[in-house]
């Protein structure tokens, strides 16, 4: 629990956590001290509202991570998803995706000695650390060996000749056995109907012609229980979450066998179901409501990704924004992965035409960090595509504009304004004001101050272009240029924003302050939150 808290200790806007080296032990003397500290961090947590957005450092090395922590952390991310933990060859990004062995990490992006430091580096700066599972499936070596053993003697006989460096990547289990063995497996055809749930669930991923495609892992209950030793393991290391590849072709028993408690505890985990949108879709109906009804599990928000993408595309309406969850196009937003694009939509073909332009592309990013529902991810690469567009995103400088915003206004809930085919325009309670126009001319709006709990003095600030706005009587104006998002964000610096009773009511804090009308005396908790303000 102690590491938990020192972990979570970590400023809201964005700041490095306040930090006690929870893996260095305490002399007896200040053990008083760290108590004081914890029950602090306990008081403090208990006021905030922790926002989450989480960097897929897609296809990064684990040393470049560990490198980059305290950058990632400043940036205000809140964790971090890295490559799949486990055994695999190959230089291709598909390659890590093709599983060989379990029980030990080792490929070329790092081994289970570079994860371990990276895990330390993330910890001690309050990231949390997402792994990338591959479940469903082992690689795919047909073009060396016919039978279904895994790891194959090949492997074997490298772990039996360098027994000493093996032995520090294990992380679970005898490594002169094998993990699997042909009994666990399916039987071996291709799906090509991806409207009957048994083949998508027990059928081969083939990617056509003579491929005979990756050998599908049963549910059973020695598959399921080495499963479970390898994410026992991950946890031992500093796991905080999981992203579950290729999740739509695992049956919901498997699924909810490998993650039924107490293994895993409260650990975030997201499954990928790719569908073509959400309610009378039919990969939705079939697969994802399915695992929304009967999982406690997250899942990627395909549903809202097909619903921004039809809105912020050519001839779409953004209005049909507003409330996309009502509607069925949007899951539920506390168990939601967001994105604008990840790592399948450019690297795999047949998904390439979902690649939105790019100005849309950094609207809807807007859109998704601005609303406050669902946790982003942000995927970031190597140019994996050759496209050029998503190396080093989680540092560009609108991106780390949009996070800022996306933590400031955690817990604040959206209000819209208004909304049409051309615009959408809400506020984040009393904190943030944010337009998007995605249309080819600029956009002005008076937003009546008084009926959105918005006082006169304060100034809000854009957080992507820097200019502000100040609230000086019953409207205020606003302007949003031609393609392009405005998020006003309080200036905290600059403001008279309030009596101390509207700061403590919208938690807001300020350089200045109008003073306090008389009002009836605050109860008891009133006065805890007035105390802890002063």
């Amino acid at each position: 629990m102690q590491g938990v808290v020192e972990k979570a200790c970590a400023a809201k806007d964005g700041s490095p956590p306040l930090q006690l080296q929870s893996r260095t032990p305490m002399p007896a003397l200040h053990a008083p001290l760290r108590r004081l500290f914890l029950a602090f961090c306990f008081l403090w947590m208990a006021g905030q509202v922790h926002a989450e957005a989480i960097l897929h450092a897609f296809n990064w090395r684990y040393a470049d991570v560990e490198a980059r922590a305290s950058e990632i952390r400043l940036l205000g991310y809140s964790g971090v998803l890295v490559a799949p933990p486990l055994k695999s060859e190959g230089g291709q990004w598909w390659a890590r995706y093709q599983p060989q062995d379990y029980r030990v990490i080792d490929h070329p992006l790092g081994n289970t000695e570079d994860f371990i430091r990276m895990s330390a580096a993330l910890e001690a700066r309050g990231l949390a650390l997402y792994a990338d599972l591959v479940l469903n499936h082992m690689a795919n070596e047909a073009g060396q060996r016919a039978d279904l053993n895994y790891p194959g003697q090949r492997i074997l006989s490298l772990y039996a000749g360098n027994p000493a460096y093996w032995e520090r990547q294990r992380l679970f289990g005898n490594l002169s056995n094998q993990l699997f063995v042909a009994g666990d497996f399916n039987p071996a055809f291709c799906i090509t109907n991806y409207n009957s749930v048994t083949d998508v669930q027990t059928g081969r991923l083939c990617s056509g012609g003579s491929d005979p495609g990756l050998p599908d892992l049963q549910g059973s209950s020695n598959v399921i229980a080495r499963q479970r030793e390898y994410l026992a393991a991950l946890v031992s290391l500093g796991v905080d979450g999981f992203r579950l590849d290729a999740a739509k072709h695992m049956t919901l028993s498997h699924v909810n066998a490998l993650f039924a408690p107490p293994l895993i505890g409260a650990r975030p985990v997201y499954g990928e179901l790719i569908t073509g949108g959400g309610t009378g879709n039919g990969e939705y109906e079939l697969f994802l409501r399915p695992w929304m009804q009967q999982t406690t599990l997250g899942a990627y928000d395909f549903p809202l990704f097909h619903r921004m993408r039809t809105a912020f595309g050519f001839g779409g309406n953004l209005a049909i924004l507003v409330d996309p969850e009502a509607d069925g196009q949007a899951i539920d937003g506390t168990r939601a992965l967001t994105f604008a694009v990840n790592h399948d939509i450019p690297l795999n073909g047949i998904f390439r035409g979902q690649i939105m332009d790019a100005t849309d592309e950094t609207l809807a990013w807007a859109w998704l960090f601005a609303r406050g529902r669902g946790t982003p991810l942000l995927y970031s690469d190597n140019n994996e595509s050759g496209d050029g567009r998503w190396v080093n995103l989680y540092r560009r400088t609108d991106i780390a504009a949009m996070l800022r915003f996306h933590n400031a206004t955690a817990g604040d809930g959206l209000v819209m304004i208004s909304a049409s085919a051309c615009h959408l325009l809400f506020r984040r309670g009393a904190r943030g004001v944010v337009g998007i126009n995605k249309c080819g001319e600029p956009r002005s709006f008076d937003i009546p101050t008084e009926e959105n709990g918005l006082p006169p003095g304060r100034i809000y600030r854009d957080v992507i272009a820097g200019d502000s706005v100040s609230i000086r009587g019953e409207m205020l104006r606003v302007e949003v240029p031609a393609r392009t998002a405005r998020l006003w964000l309080l200036d905290t610096a600059n403001n008279t924003c309030g009596t101390l009773r509207q700061r403590i009511k919208e938690r807001i804090s300020c350089t200045s302050t109008m003073p306090d009308a008389p009002s009836p005396p605050l109860d008891r908790r009133d006065n805890a939150r007035r105390g802890a303000l002063n």
